[in-house]
């Protein structure tokens, strides 16, 4: 898979754009697209190729994907280079990057507004109330959140393809 069809390389494009637009470097998330598409593993000298970037990037765009669970190693039988591939399950993915972007993002920022509401203290009650609400905004997705991943796969796919029909069932849609 050194050579992209156009529909390839047009994803692999895009991906990378829409991951720059998430805060993820361009080239890990063409990475991933490039491995998500290929029907086989990859080694770290054809994603180079494929994509026209340094080796050195490609190691470091590996390792971050490694990181997030969604790239594995595996080895190929009669080569001593390590091979990479991408999940392939859109949902399993899907739950590993907001597990991690909780993990990364939402997690620290839950310990500060803590942190910052209790600074505050009575010297500063507007910051206080106005920080106090974000963070019960915030640690109430939280826990929303790790309840909906605590469903089966199956429940899960099915409570977010319910969509439009929520707003009816809570006798709120027009």
């Amino acid at each position: 898979m050194t050579r992209l069809t156009p529909v390839q390389e047009k994803f692999v494009l895009h991906w990378g754009e829409m991951g720059a637009r998430w805060g993820v470097n361009r080239t890990v998330a063409q990475i991933h697209a490039l491995l998500y598409l290929s029907p086989e593993p990859m080694h770290a000298e054809d994603i180079a190729a494929a994509l026209s970037v340094a080796r050195s990037n490609v190691s470091t765009s590996l390792r971050e994907l490694q990181s997030w669970g969604i790239v594995k190693t595996v080895h190929v039988l009669g080569d001593r280079r390590d091979h990479f591939e991408a999940m392939q399950d859109v949902w399993e993915m899907f739950r590993r990057i907001l597990d991690e972007r909780k993990r990364r993002e939402i997690d620290p920022t839950m310990a500060l507004l803590r942190e910052c509401v209790e600074e505050a203290g009575d010297k500063d009650p507007v910051t206080r109330q106005r920080l106090g609400d974000l963070a019960d905004l915030v640690e109430s997705m939280s826990a929303w959140y790790l309840q909906i991943t605590r469903l089966p796969q199956g429940a899960l796919i099915k409570f977010i393809k319910m969509g439009r029909r929520v707003p009816k069932m809570l006798g709120l849609a027009s």
